[in-house]
């Protein structure tokens, strides 16, 4: 059993700033990837960032330059640095974990930027 838990989300104004961070337990194989989605209200899901087993990563273009994913590999951890926040980015923020036998999901965790 393969769980992933997210800590880090709140309420924030605006330019502010939070950090995301997934921790991962249970039997894992061989680790490919770790992503961070999101969800907005009404919306559908859609991949915010991805680090994979080599370290490179991807970012999708709305959050450029304000967002870094980032892991470490000995605490099976994934960390997302969410700067000069905008409203547009309230949502229910997944961690996602595939490894060789399946992908994973969190549960959640909200980050709501205010105006």
């Amino acid at each position: 059993q393969v769980q992933l838990v997210e800590s880090g989300g709140g309420l924030v104004q605006a330019g502010g700033s939070l950090r995301l961070s997934c921790a991962a337990s249970g039997r894992l194989f061989s680790i490919n990837s770790m992503d961070w989605h999101r969800q907005a209200s009404g919306k559908q899901r859609e991949l915010v960032a991805r680090i994979i087993s080599g370290g490179s990563t991807f970012h999708t273009d709305s959050v450029k330059g304000r967002f870094t994913i980032s892991r470490d590999n000995a605490k099976n951890m994934v960390y997302l640095q969410m700067n000069s926040l905008k409203p547009e980015d309230t949502a229910v923020y997944y961690c996602g974990l595939r490894d060789s036998r399946s992908y994973y999901w969190g549960q959640g965790t909200q980050v709501t930027v205010s105006s």
